[in-house]
């Protein structure tokens, strides 16, 4: 079976190195942080000017006046801090987070992050933060379907979107396989619900299993 989005969150939480300064981009990269266990030490950052928030909030415990980068309402843990969302892009920029999850509508073979355009003349553009975690952040997490409706790949030999970011992406999570972008090539470590042979035979670009 392949991955539902909790499952994928998981499994992106389980990844990130105890002890890591991290952000969690916009829209399904925010579920990572209902996944986080207190004993990994990891501390979430939100572009909007907060340091160690927890999950998402739900019934009483909602703040409208305590949201992340997406508006969403959260919790803050114990040593939470505030600052003006300057210091915050200050942060990203200067290399201060260890690891950044996002969304994607491409990544391409050898890292490039296309997540904020389409490129279609009706659709809206949303880089947000994106390109300064994209260049800031030590390693670049995406998390996304590996397929589009139209049954293409999203991991692509080359992007045909606009850039968000050039050979910034170091692991890739969809709901049917983890690649690793490596220097050397596309690695897959995992598959869910498909074979190695089935998922490289749709895929345009070559990719060898992690041994």
């Amino acid at each position: 079976m392949s991955l539902s989005r909790a499952e994928m969150a998981a499994v992106v939480a389980r990844d990130i190195p105890d002890g890591s300064y991290v952000n969690l981009g916009i829209g399904q990269p925010t579920t990572v942080a209902d996944y986080l266990s207190p004993s990994q030490g990891i501390v979430l950052h939100t572009e909007n000017g907060m340091l160690n928030m927890g999950p998402l909030a739900t019934g009483d415990a909602v703040d409208t006046d305590l949201t992340n980068a997406g508006k969403q309402p959260v919790t803050e843990l114990p040593g939470a801090a505030y600052f003006h969302h300057a210091d915050s892009f200050a942060m990203m920029r200067g290399g201060h987070l260890d690891v950044c999850v996002m969304g994607a509508f491409q990544v391409s073979a050898t890292g490039d992050l296309a997540n904020w355009h389409t490129g279609a003349p009706d659709a809206i553009p949303a880089v947000g933060g994106a390109m300064d975690l994209a260049i800031g952040a030590k390693q670049v997490f995406v998390m996304m379907s590996l397929f589009a409706k139209d049954g293409s790949a999203k991991l692509v030999p080359e992007c045909t979107y606009p850039l968000t970011g050039k050979a910034c992406v170091s692991r890739v999570y969809t709901d049917v396989a983890t690649f690793l972008i490596e220097p050397d090539g596309v690695r897959v470590r995992e598959t869910y619900g498909i074979t190695f042979h089935d998922l490289a035979a749709r895929l345009q670009l070559p990719v060898v299993r992690s041994a």
